[in-house]
């Protein structure tokens, strides 16, 4: 996976975050709204991928945790530095949802990705298994 899709999945998942989190406090879910609590989340995003290099392997866990690390305490000190509230059950909440989302796209991401090659490994058996099955009938059928 190249980094502008790992990068558009990642803001997905904050904005995703940013709405959940507006509509369960009964705040408007519209564009100002959203990118107002999202953008301290997706400046630490940035911040995260920068400092990970996670152009390199987009998609790895590792990658992941770098993105996660930068989004949460980079979204909480842009929060405090611009004075919104940062409670200690916020910090965990957006903890957790954000490590669910940014890490978890990726895990999921993996195992499809293992997933195919384990099912075009067998496919690759199989046809290879054939291939010597038909080869050892056509040198049977060649001696006679």
């Amino acid at each position: 996976m190249q980094i502008l899709p790992a990068i558009a999945v990642d803001v997905i998942c904050i904005l995703i975050f940013a709405i959940v989190g507006r509509s369960s406090h009964q705040e408007t879910t519209d564009l100002l709204g959203v990118a107002h609590t999202a953008w301290p989340f997706l400046t630490g995003c940035l911040a995260g991928t920068v400092i990970g290099r996670t152009w390199r392997h987009p998609s790895s866990l590792r990658s992941g945790v770098a993105v996660w690390l930068g989004t949460v305490v980079g979204g909480m000190v842009l929060r405090v530095l611009t004075g919104a509230g940062v409670q200690l059950s916020f910090i965990l909440v957006a903890s957790f949802v954000l490590a669910l989302l940014l890490i978890g796209w990726r895990a999921i991401f993996r195992l499809i990705q293992h997933a195919r090659s384990r099912g075009e490994t067998a496919q690759d058996a199989q046809h290879e298994s054939n291939l010597t099955v038909s080869q050892s009938r056509t040198s049977a059928q060649s001696h006679k």
